[in-house]
């Protein structure tokens, strides 16, 4: 399963187990599902772990309010993980993810430069050459498809790793005092009711995802890991 299919089957997932019609996520669910996905989280985990939470609101005399995040699902998706860990790493053993289609791979890379390219005019100062090189880069990767010579996607993966991870980089680094502000405390507020249901690391986790999300979107940057074709 790619990695828009793990979204989407949770987002319905979600909405179904709250039984209130049409219902979106906040960017605070969106990063919680990429830290699943990051985790290794069996997505049967997740649907499990989405139902039990359900079950026991249900189950509870008094309802203050009805369930808004999956944050409110996020300890029990993690025991629904544990449980089935071992399971769930004899499945992938035995059923591999298929390959990538190479016209698909082609595409994906020359939509991502040509994203890339639009964000330069928009570029925090010393940024552009950075963004120019990473759409460069891509080109390559396209070029490398359309010559047959991308056969080891392990090795492709790294190497878009390796791109988002310096973007990354120069996007926190150039990033102003009071923008960093701004994303923290409208995190903080979409956290604060969550924060006792989930430990330490998972915070922290759930956090660098959030900001690192938000730092890309804000400069109109794609995601570049093949998770998101």
């Amino acid at each position: 399963m790619n990695y828009f299919n793990y979204f989407t089957e949770i987002e319905e997932h979600f909405q179904q187990a709250r039984g209130s019609g049409f219902f979106l996520l906040s960017p605070l669910d969106w990063a919680m599902i990429e830290t699943w996905k990051d985790s290794g989280v069996p997505l049967e985990a997740v649907h499990k772990g989405i139902d039990r939470a359900f079950e026991k609101w249900r189950a509870r005399k008094q309802k203050a309010r009805m369930v808004n995040s999956l944050a409110y699902c996020a300890q029990e998706v993690l025991s629904a993980a544990a449980e089935d860990s071992t399971s769930a790493s004899d499945a992938a053993r035995d059923n591999p993810a298929p390959a990538f289609d190479t016209d698909e791979l082609i595409g994906y890379f020359r939509r991502n430069a040509a994203q890339v390219r639009e964000a330069i005019a928009r570029a925090r100062p010393g940024a552009a050459p950075l963004f120019q090189q990473t759409a460069e880069s891509l080109d390559q990767l396209a070029e490398a498809g359309a010559e047959g010579q991308l056969t080891d996607l392990e090795s492709v993966e790294q190497r878009l790793t390796v791109l988002e991870e310096r973007l990354l980089a120069a996007l926190m680094q150039s990033a102003g005092e009071d923008e960093m502000l701004s994303m923290r405390q409208e995190m903080d507020r979409q956290l604060a009711p969550y924060r006792r249901k989930m430990t330490a690391d998972q915070l922290a986790l759930l956090e660098k995802q959030y900001l690192q999300r938000k730092q890309m979107e804000s400069a109109g940057l794609p995601r570049l890991s093949l998770f998101y074709l």
